[in-house]
């Protein structure tokens, strides 16, 4: 189905991720959401009905679990004509102000925790959506790569995760059968995660996850392999981040026909650009970067320009090709400088709308071929925009937190609303 000729909100439900916004407890979490869905909602949808890309901690999740917080948040978000189709359920923990990095995994999907954590979520999201409604919940790639020393470590990891994932798509397939809600897990690879890449989803998928899927709804529900399957393929389904498989080098229409084949789903896309180095300007344009340097000492200013958004809270991993051969580094504070890079790329989700940083770019050109082949088929119903760089922006660009928000929503719908062939 071409989308021709429509808008996006005809099809799509599109959100933001309210990650952006500082605060571990149900208090400021809910706090943030009143200061700042109103207005964002205004502009976008026009006092209509606005979906919401809503994150969580474990600790926000248990406190909206207690007395009528959870009651009340739903009359909120009826008298506001708001509702809340998707979550962020990767970061369980302190996400701001704080030194978070790879503990942004903690606890990954061997632990019980994880599956507490999600159950309880999923739980929630299922009592806000609509009726009939669908529902999904981005999470870890099961967790991260680095602490697994050896192939033993990460094999076993991956078969306590596929084991704690069908628990979440039992319980999913049972809640669907209570409520005829269609909820889904969205499994987000990333750069350093125990699945980085589509090919690390397709192998875990079907050398892991089917396979004990299999065997658990087999016994618990008395059914065939290909109904088992068909049901795990359901409920646990990708999240792509444009910005993850930016860093991969994948391109998006390959990748989608991969999953496609395979059948697995595409529960939701996160439109975010990762941070690029392109060491190659520097030989293109010699009277602006290039002026009065020799091409090393060019090459070393771009490399600087990548090192200065070094900090303390996140990770940042860097890929990229060094003597055309592809490197791969943990953290931006790990990279050396060296003459022979073409290009890296580095985890930072910079504003979408912008694709020039000075010395360095982003990667905006995957965000417009996956917006591009949404409005070409719909592969999934649910977008959400997740950028919180905003410090890269030139001063001439910066604007207040929920103009800039907008800002990015505006870029998807505009992109999305031309590629369908509506330019109103």
């Amino acid at each position: 189905m071409h989308l021709h000729s429509k808008k996006l909100q005809d099809f799509y439900h599109l959100s933001y991720c309210s990650n952006i916004h500082p605060g571990e407890s149900w208090a400021e979490t809910f706090q943030n959401l009143k200061s700042y869905i109103p207005g964002i909602q205004k502009k976008i949808a026009n006092d209509k009905e606005f979906g919401i890309g809503l994150r969580l901690s474990n600790q926000a999740s248990i406190e909206l679990d207690s007395g009528d917080n959870l009651s009340e948040f739903k009359t909120w978000l009826s008298e506001q004509n708001a509702y809340v189709f998707t979550m962020n359920g990767f970061p369980y923990g302190d996400f701001h102000n704080t030194c978070v990095k790879a503990g942004v995994h903690k606890p990954d999907w061997a632990s019980e925790e994880r599956v507490t954590y999600t159950k309880r979520l999923f739980r929630q999201l299922s009592y806000l959506l609509p009726a009939k409604g669908e529902g999904g919940i981005s999470t870890s790639p099961l967790s991260y790569r680095h602490w697994h020393a050896t192939e033993e470590d990460l094999s076993k990891c991956k078969k306590l995760a596929a084991e704690n994932l069908i628990k979440i798509a039992t319980f999913l397939y049972t809640l669907h059968s209570e409520t005829d809600q269609y909820l889904h897990l969205d499994i987000e690879p990333e750069p350093d995660g125990v699945l980085e890449n589509s090919q690390d989803v397709i192998n875990f998928f079907n050398n892991e996850l089917i396979p004990e899927g299999i065997k658990q709804f087999k016994t618990l529900f008395k059914i065939t392999d290909e109904e088992a399957r068909k049901i795990i393929l359901t409920h646990i389904t990708v999240c792509y981040d444009i910005c993850h498989f930016a860093l991969a080098y994948e391109e998006p229409e390959l990748t989608l026909k991969k999953f496609r084949n395979e059948g697995i789903q595409i529960g939701k896309v996160q439109i975010s650009s990762a941070l690029k180095a392109d060491f190659n300007r520097a030989e293109l344009n010699k009277g602006d970067i290039n002026k009065g340097c020799s091409n090393k000492a060019s090459r070393k200013k771009i490399f600087d320009a990548l090192q200065s958004f070094d900090e303390l809270v996140y990770l940042h991993q860097v890929t990229g090709f060094k003597d055309q051969l592809f490197v791969a580094y943990s953290d931006i504070s790990e990279l050396p400088f060296d003459d022979g890079y073409s290009e890296l790329r580095a985890h930072f989700h910079v504003p979408v709308f912008v694709n020039d940083y000075g010395l360095l770019q982003s990667t905006q050109s995957q965000a417009r071929a996956v917006i591009q082949l949404l409005a070409e088929k719909m592969f999934t119903r649910h977008l959400e925009v997740e950028t919180y760089t905003w410090m890269v922006l030139p001063d001439e660009l910066k604007l207040e937190l929920s103009a800039s928000i907008v800002r990015e929503m505006e870029w998807v719908i505009d992109q999305f609303n031309g590629a369908s062939g509506d330019s109103n």
